[in-house]
């Protein structure tokens, strides 16, 4: 199963990619994480990425093409994989399409998280992220047990630039001109499918699985 999963920032798509790649046994090919990794690595990609990332921008479609690509080649993805935060463009969803076709893979369907703003700038604004490791937590709803030190490898947490509130409005700008076309072009495919992600993540979850199938856990 190959799935694609749209939303705007703070929609909570990572969240329900991560508990479905779980379920599911699917790699969850998140384009922030592997972007985010790399600007921790300082990698040459990294560098180049950074400044658009910390603006809140959309990085270029060339690096985010590029590392998309390298990623669904690896021997893990071989029965299908759910990404998220890609594509985010028209050029991007074109250069994806190239792929699954060069590639020979199929996608089966694209899940559109829809999500009021309000909602997104609570979300987001009250994340803080690991420096060390990028483990996510919220300081109203996923608190770490001791403040500010990530339960996972003891780094310390702070709030990402992209997670303030200036750059989650310009992130919402940016998605509305580059991104939300993208839902037109996969309903006209006949490939969308779009689901309330307001609520709790269990109700989003199953939610979600309604549309896909429930499978087996």
């Amino acid at each position: 199963m190959i799935l694609v999963f749209l939303g705007p920032p703070g929609s909570g798509k990572g969240t329900q990619a991560k508990v479905l790649s779980e379920k599911r046994k699917l790699p969850h090919i998140s384009l922030g994480d592997i972007l985010r990794h790399e600007v921790r690595q300082e990698s040459e990609i990294g560098l180049r990425a950074k400044e658009f990332i910390n603006a809140g921008k959309l990085v270029p479609d060339e690096l985010t093409i590029e590392l998309t690509k390298k990623r669904i080649s690896q021997a893990d993805c071989s029965h299908g994989f759910i990404l998220d935060g890609f594509p985010r463009s028209a050029a991007q969803a074109e250069a994806l399409d190239k792929m699954f076709v060069d590639m020979g893979l199929t996608l089966d369907s694209v899940i559109y998280f829809a999500v009021n703003e309000d909602a997104v700038v609570e979300r987001l604004t009250g994340r803080r992220s690991c420096k060390k490791c990028g483990a996510v937590y919220h300081i109203k709803f996923k608190l770490p047990k001791a403040d500010d030190v990530c339960d996972v490898c003891g780094g310390e947490l702070y709030q990402r630039k992209d997670d303030q509130e200036d750059a989650i409005r310009t992130r919402f700008e940016v998605y509305a001109q580059q991104t939300k076309p993208l839902i037109e072009r996969y309903q006209a495919a006949g490939k969308l499918a779009q689901i309330d992600a307001n609520g709790a993540i269990d109700e989003v979850l199953n939610r979600l699985l309604s549309v896909i199938g429930h499978g087996k856990d």
